[in-house]
């Protein structure tokens, strides 16, 4: 492989110079990295354009004409004749009237305008490729690309020519599309006899696939439409097959691995809850708890991603699976991301817990030392069955007695090495030798049992995305709401009509109601937002003065006291209006609160404005959404939000966010924040591909679970690749 793995400098047509380029604008090195850059799309170079034919509107066109003329303008397109040295240097714009026997059209050039003035002399002949566009009626060519036609007799200039992913500063360097074409067949040319399969010959059977050379060579130059479909869908298999089975192997290794704690029963303390809810679980909630007691009893450890759309029930189903534990002789915990939202969640839970006689208790980092000392001492001699809790839950005093289920609420707020460390709080394994002298000392891993866990997110995750982000996890969803809670009315309008809103909010606080108002604080460093935030606050307080109306402000450049005084302020009802940041977008449960107002909607990402709806409808009575854009938002921006207005489906808007922005960060990274970075494959496009891909790897697994046989050693070849040591989102046990 000495060439593939040769640095990308040594290829012809690149140099030390543009080898810098390209290492910094599309982070790769080796002519092998070279050759995965595929193209994006392609231009169809097969067919000419007769010029009398040509709308305008056509993507790109391919034209063989003759120069008429030639003209070289200067500033307010004065003519600037060719001999005159004088005004050299006030040549702004080259013109070339060219024709094909049908019609005439004029090409454009703003740069190298000495260079094609002197080779574009009437009466040659060439062949011009560009994208066409009307100016004032007439028809032209900005800076097309030109070659020498081919001889008398041939049919195509050009087939089907890939468009690489380019940047400025690659352009600006010189490494145009027409450049990256020759360096990757360059790189064929030299590397593709070295190129090895690494797919198993069974498997490119079974699933048709054609060879690595073949779709190598057809994903850059493409014979036919045919070979590019055939190469295409090798490729985007091969990616979504090797990712999936690397995340599966990890699951099998993990789940086989790790024993998990047995838990059988289902006891008095959740039947006393069950029996006294006031409504009936929705049958989404009983599938989900039937397989989460299904996994506590299996003999396997539990890792499961349980979705729910905001206000599905996903509070109910961690209270109930908290209890499984409990009634088998474990405790539970129940972590959150915010102070807040564990507060929250505790006096919901206390509620719920009444008639079952477990105890329950909550720590965050605000907790003082003497009520630290009697939850320790709780937690450790077994009394607190169920303990809530923030970050301050994953400090080294935090002792368990028997910690066998471990749920974590919005679970992508926690980072991996956080999670990870409830590991150490699992419950000891028999004849493990104590140290220290204490039973709960530091003792390795190895001689603990890895708790149960339960990850929940309320973020709609699409179901290709969480199968690539989560694909070594189980999903549960909850995709049904509780009867009789009503869809939030969103509005979209404009910022010009302001005052309307505010009217509106009036008549809605005169009825007792609460309002939040929020602003797009995305990144807390952004001055000029926090400005925005701070005006809109000043005008919402002129607007809605005291006594009358309580204005509470929140957002993240606040102390954690500051932050939590004016939430609460607004939680408990003090407050008429909160006027925040999206710190608010997890975490605040007010079932008063029955407005919710996002200025400049537009930048938000429609996930994001789903979650931050959800902060409203909690309540029994009729709850809005108002979408206030400004006069620049896009027409791609208007229709997202349009979207947002019509549908109140979480799932569904995700879909829709994912297939309008690409797999972007419903949890706020790019697509190459996933396990591994896609080549070709798209989460938002290939659905189907990534569906048959992940059953197929479930399949050899299944038949191979350690791809021990000599026809799987291939693929164990390629795990062993180091972009398949994939940092284990789920080891959070």
């Amino acid at each position: 492989m000495k060439n593939l793995d040769s640095d990308i400098q040594y290829l012809s047509g690149v140099g030390p110079k543009r080898a810098a380029l390209i290492k910094a604008e599309l982070g790769i090195s080796t002519i092998g990295e070279l050759l995965r850059i595929y193209p994006f799309r392609y231009i169809d170079r097969s067919r000419f354009y007769r010029i009398a034919e040509i709308a305008g509107e056509e993507a790109y066109v391919q034209i063989r004409a003759r120069v008429v003329s030639r003209t070289m303008y200067g500033p307010g397109g004065t003519v600037i004749p060719p001999g005159d040295k004088k005004l050299q240097y006030a040549v702004k714009r080259l013109s070339v009237i060219v024709e094909d026997g049908s019609a005439q059209t004029e090409l454009v050039f703003f740069k190298g305008i000495k260079y094609n003035y002197a080779r574009l002399a009437p009466g040659s002949v060439f062949v011009f490729f560009g994208k066409p566009s009307l100016w004032n009626g007439k028809l032209s060519m900005v800076h097309p690309e030109i070659d020498a036609p081919l001889p008398e007799g041939s049919d195509l200039q050009g087939g089907l020519t890939g468009v690489y992913p380019s940047t400025e500063k690659l352009l600006a360097g010189g490494v145009t599309g027409k450049v990256m074409c020759k360096l990757q067949s360059a790189a064929l040319a030299l590397c593709l006899p070295e190129v090895e399969e690494n797919l198993p010959e069974y498997i490119l059977s079974e699933n048709a696939l054609c060879g690595a050379r073949y779709a190598l060579k057809n994903i850059h130059f493409p014979a036919d439409q045919y070979a590019l479909q055939k190469a295409t869908r090798r490729l985007k298999f091969e990616e979504l097959f090797l990712l999936q089975l690397s995340l599966l192997k990890q699951k099998y290794i993990r789940s086989h691995g790790n024993p998990g704690l047995v838990m059988p029963k289902v006891g008095s303390a959740f039947g006393a809850l069950y029996e006294s809810l006031p409504f009936s679980l929705t049958g989404a909630q009983k599938r989900v708890i039937r397989e989460i007691f299904e996994d506590m009893r299996s003999g396997h450890q539990m890792n499961r991603l349980l979705q729910g759309d905001v206000g599905s029930g996903k509070t109910m189903v961690a209270v109930l699976s908290a209890l499984l534990a409990v009634d088998n002789g474990y405790q539970a915990c129940i972590m959150a991301p915010t102070e807040v939202l564990s507060r929250q969640h505790y006096a919901n839970i206390q509620k719920y817990l009444s008639p079952t006689g477990v105890k329950c208790a909550i720590l965050t980092g605000s907790s003082t030392a003497r009520e630290r000392r009697g939850i320790h001492a709780g937690l450790e001699d077994g009394s607190i069955g169920i303990i809530v809790g923030t970050h301050a839950l994953l400090e080294e005093g935090v002792v368990f007695r028997r910690l066998g289920l471990a749920i974590i609420d919005e679970q992508h707020r926690f980072g991996v090495d956080q999670r990870a460390r409830l590991w150490g709080k699992g419950p000891l394994l028999e004849n493990t030798p104590s140290e220290g002298g204490s039973p709960h000392g530091r003792v390795p891993l190895q001689h603990r049992a890895a708790p149960h866990v339960l990850v929940m997110t309320a973020t709609p995750i699409p179901r290709t995305l969480a199968m690539t982000l989560y694909g070594d996890l189980d999903v549960s969803v909850i995709d049904e709401l509780p009867p009789g809670r009503k869809p939030v009315k969103t509005t979209l309008i404009s910022d010009s009509k302001k005052v309307q809103v505010y009217n509106f909010m009036r008549k809605q606080i005169a009825l007792g109601r609460q309002v939040f108002v929020v602003y797009p604080l995305i990144f807390e460093s952004e001055k000029m937002d926090l400005n925005n935030l701070e005006l809109g606050y000043e005008e919402i307080v002129k607007y809605f003065p005291l006594p009358d109306y309580k204005v509470a402000i929140v957002h993240g450049q606040q102390t954690n006291e500051v932050k939590n005084f004016n939430m609460e302020a607004f939680a408990s009802g003090r407050a008429d209006i909160l006027v925040s940041t999206t710190v608010i977008e997890v975490g605040v449960d007010v079932p008063n609160a029955s407005v919710m107002v996002i200025e400049s909607a537009q930048r938000f990402g429609l996930s994001q404005l789903h979650q931050l709806r959800g902060r409203v409808g909690r309540g029994a009575e009729e709850s809005y959404c108002i979408l206030v854009h400004d006069f620049k938002t896009s027409k791609e921006a208007r229709e997202r939000l349009e979207l947002m207005c019509r549908s109140n489906d979480g799932f569904e808007i995700a879909e829709e966010d994912m297939k309008m922005r690409g797999p972007g960060d419903l949890e706020g990274t790019a697509q190459s924040g996933l396990p591994i970075s896609l080549n070709i494959a798209s989460l938002a496009r290939d659905g189907v591909i990534l569906s048959e891909a992940r059953a197929y790897a479930q399949k050899v697994l299944d038949a191979d679970p350690g791809l021990e046989s000599a026809q799987n050693s291939l693929l164990l070849k390629e795990l062993r690749k180091s972009k398949y040591d994939i940092k284990d989102y789920s080891k959070i046990s």
